[in-house]
């Protein structure tokens, strides 16, 4: 099973984190190896970066999105460019 979640970058043991949002399997640890890095996102300059061609790809194929990466995708609107079924 694929899931849409974040990935954290940047330096280590540095409170202002940046995460990418990537396709990954459930199995994966967080920093493991990503099928498919979709978005980026900065929680302190509160900025977002999303490929929604691919998240639309990802999500149509049956990945689900951690809380976090769902609340994100709201805000940005994704879900109303999902065709409903």
């Amino acid at each position: 099973m694929v899931k849409l979640r974040l990935k954290r970058c940047g330096r280590k043991q540095r409170a202002t984190a940046v995460y990418r949002i990537v396709a990954i399997d459930v199995r994966s640890r967080r920093e493991g190896k990503d099928l498919r890095k979709v978005g980026f996102y900065d929680p302190i300059k509160n900025q977002t970066y999303l490929n929604v061609p691919a998240i639309l790809y990802f999500l149509e194929r049956g990945a689900q999105p951690t809380g976090t990466v769902k609340n994100l995708l709201k805000k940005a609107e994704v879900f109303k460019e999902l065709p409903s079924n």
